[in-house]
């Protein structure tokens, strides 16, 4: 794969700038915001900004290498799409366009469950080469159906969410009347009529939906009705008992995601899980709790070699991918740098965000002379 970016959009602050003039504010914000006071969120970039990395100009370096194998697949980065509800309201089309960029390029991309593409056409565009987040349903009926429809699709990896055991309080989306049972108001529709491009481009796809969970969903649903469903469908909280079906189910490798904590990552080895994400939702969860970065570093000193630890929340950029691996994660996901980039740049985003950030990431192995990925922790300055 060719790797070209548009110049005129080389940071990840101009994608934002951009996404911004080209969507309503209602859509911006709730890709944009956390949770309360954003505490969480801000802190999440900040610490991982805080890592420095060691150079060694006068070593003898012959290439660097960004290709990482993870459960018998080698990906052409250490990094991946994360999963992402609502797509198709940020950007009409948009999980399609990233899982197509993801395919071409190689690198892992997630489906989340509350998004706007089926299990089915996401399989399709990756060549079953995506993974699935289960957003555990409360039903059992539901959730082995979703697992055999994945299973079918031939998704490789499941990835079992565990850090919404509740709705996040979300001001912005509460104010733009985006929380559960959702509303438009006035207000939503003027932000609409100023984004011509954006109206046109989803009254040519549709309104978003929530496309792999239609079959379990009465036709006709206004939006009381949605919310209603919603709340009835899912319940967040995972535990042992709820884990070890999922697990005597599933013959892929599974994962859990949302991890913050030693004592959880302890009971996923037991339990059979083969990686965990270290994750606080993007900071839209828990505005009290530490950053991602922070959680990372006890897992990985105790458990790093017993399973896979990857991470996401607060990475933005190829030198924020280097950060993060040297201070050992296996592999990284970012999911709001991707949907920045498909805000502002549509059909093009996906493959301008995985070139940008290869580039990124590329120029700071050279720099500091590290030849492959899991070489990263040597350049740590800790």
């Amino acid at each position: 794969m060719q790797i070209k970016y548009n110049s005129n959009y080389p940071s990840v602050e101009d994608l934002i700038k951009q996404a911004k003039r080209k969507i309503p504010r209602f859509a911006f914000e709730y890709l944009d915001g956390g949770c309360n006071e954003d505490v969480n969120l801000i802190k999440n970039t900040a610490d991982i900004r805080d890592i420095e990395l060691k150079p060694y100009y006068l070593t003898k370096h012959i290439k660097s290498e960004m290709k990482t194998e993870l459960f018998g697949h080698t990906y052409d980065a250490p990094f991946g799409i994360s999963p992402v509800g609502l797509q198709g309201l940020m950007w009409p089309n948009a999980p399609e366009i990233l899982a197509k960029a993801a395919y071409e390029h190689n690198i892992p991309f997630i489906l989340s469950t509350v998004t706007t593409a089926s299990i089915e056409r996401i399989a399709e565009i990756t060549h079953g080469q995506a993974w699935y987040q289960l957003y555990h349903p409360a039903d059992p009926v539901v959730r082995d159906s979703i697992i055999d429809r994945a299973a079918a699709a031939e998704y490789p990896v499941l990835v079992a969410l565990s850090d919404v055991p509740t709705f996040g309080f979300r001001p912005r989306d509460i104010r733009n009347g985006l929380a559960m049972p959702p509303s438009m108001s006035l207000r939503n529709i003027l932000q609409i009529l100023g984004r011509p491009e954006w109206a046109i481009k989803t009254l040519i796809h549709g309104q978003p939906s929530f496309k792999t969970l239609e079959p379990y969903m009465e036709k006709g649903m206004n939006m009381k009705q949605l919310g209603q469903f919603m709340n009835r469908t899912f319940s967040g909280r995972l535990n042992e008992e709820r884990i070890a079906p999922i697990r005597d189910k599933w013959k892929g490798k599974l994962v859990l995601k949302g991890v913050g904590s030693e004592e959880d990552v302890e009971m996923a080895i037991r339990l059979g899980f083969d990686g965990v994400i270290v994750s606080n939702h993007g900071g839209r969860q828990l505005d009290a709790g530490q950053s991602a970065i922070a959680s990372m570093h006890p897992i990985v000193e105790k458990y790093k070699g017993q399973i896979k630890v990857m991470m996401d929340s607060g990475i933005r950029s190829g030198v924020d991918v280097a950060r993060t691996l040297a201070c050992g994660a296996d592999f990284t996901f970012m999911g709001r740098t991707f949907m920045y980039s498909v805000a502002a740049l549509g059909n093009e985003g996906g493959n301008h965000a995985i070139s940008m950030l290869k580039v990124q990431l590329q120029q700071v192995m050279e720099q500091v002379c590290c030849e492959r990925v899991e070489d990263f922790p040597n350049h740590l300055i800790k």
